[in-house]
């Protein structure tokens, strides 16, 4: 236990999961609500997009290089009747440097509803220096289907300021909370047909299953798990009005997440983290290494004064060279990370020296878990 407690405090890189009285536990995970290992199908957000001027520009704006944005405000000035020539565009005729032209971006949540407001995230798109101070003319935000979702105007904050001498933060991009109205109402179509699907967040066998019996250990047989990643679950008839309720009720049961054993490196950082599953046949481990080093000096000899010697100089070279005596450890089959831990922190091994070791593990087959190097 002392060389687990220790292993804590000397890697500040291997991080594991602790349980009570500090001890590390493998299989005994915690359990998770329903809600946070799967999530109802139908139930997403909807990104939109749109694009826009923003007006009233300090001179940040878009230069009259920006083709783009001249036809922008060109046409836009068409649709309350005032008539430009277009020879003006692409000349020093007409300026820019008040407008930008953006992208407009936000996120539909579920089942949003006409005048519901949202936020919403400008960027420009042509070369605007800044767009601090400019507010977003009147766009439509269509969804993926190509129909219009919301509309965005107003103000937009950039949270920065820009100088003669640069930027703070990022100021051509802004972004307005509530600053959009929703137009179409989100169709509902949660559990419409007596049944709502399950999709687990990571599809695992043991996990869908244990899905599946904690729902009917609650509501009778009503969940078939038919895939993996996915869980089918008819309502029971005394919830077909109070859809709301039942997903309450489900969502909020308790399971025990399955989990494939997993460890995890970062070689750039040292990082290891290794999951409560991993298990080690009977394997030795050996841990030294030979150093060598060189050292360099220069000898300068001066001849007696008035003399008719010579400066002499000379180099030399001494060699060291010393061996580390290899720390070996001999691992039993284990099921229990705590040996895995415990034993390459008694071969004295640094947190590359760890990474090193796992990989030669899992070449060598002891080392029953995926390694993964990020």
């Amino acid at each position: 236990m002392q060389n687990i407690l220790r292993t804590i405090a000397f890697a500040a890189v291997v991080f594991f999961i602790a349980g009570s009285a500090g001890n590390v536990f493998a299989a005994d995970a915690s359990a998770a609500r329903i809600k946070d290992i799967a999530k109802v199908e139908g139930v997403r957000s909807n990104q939109l997009v749109g694009y826009g001027l923003v007006v009233g520009l300090p001179g940040t704006g878009d230069s009259n290089k920006t083709i783009e944005t001249l036809n922008s405000v060109v046409n836009m000035l068409k649709n309350f009747g005032v008539s430009i020539d277009s020879t003006a565009v692409g000349t020093s005729t007409l300026k820019t440097k008040n407008v930008a032209a953006v992208m407009v971006t936000a996120t539909l949540p579920a089942f949003s509803h006409a005048g519901d407001n949202i936020d919403f995230t400008v960027s420009s798109m042509g070369d605007a220096k800044s767009l601090t101070g400019g507010v977003l003319l009147q766009t439509p935000l269509k969804a993926g289907n190509g129909q219009v979702y919301a509309v965005a105007q107003g103000p937009i904050a950039t949270g920065g300021y820009s100088t003669s001498g640069g930027s703070k933060n990022i100021t051509t991009v802004g972004t307005a909370s509530d600053g959009a109205i929703v137009e179409q109402t989100v169709e509902d179509s949660l559990g419409q047909n007596g049944t709502i699907s399950l999709s687990v967040n990571n599809a695992d066998f043991s996990t869908a299953a244990r899905i599946a019996g904690a729902i009917n250990s609650n509501f009778g047989g009503v969940a078939s798990a038919v895939s993996p990643g996915r869980i089918n679950v008819s309502v029971p008839a005394y919830y077909r009005n109070n859809i709301v309720g039942f997903v309450a009720n489900l969502e909020n049961l308790p399971v025990v997440p399955d989990s494939p054993a997993k460890v995890v490196v970062n070689e750039r950082t040292g990082t290891i983290v290794m999951g409560g599953n991993v298990s080690v046949d009977e394997v030795a481990i050996a841990q030294g290494g030979l150093s060598i080093s060189i050292d360099k000096t220069t000898n300068v000899y001066q001849p007696a004064p008035y003399s008719l010697g010579k400066t002499i100089v000379t180099k030399n070279n001494t060699t060291n060279v010393k061996e580390e005596k290899a720390n070996t450890v001999v691992l039993g089959a284990t099921a229990d990370v705590n040996d895995v831990v415990g034993a390459l922190n008694a071969v004295g091994a640094t947190p590359r020296d760890i990474i090193s070791i796992l990989q030669a593990m899992k070449a060598s087959g002891a080392l029953h878990a995926e390694l993964q190097v990020i």
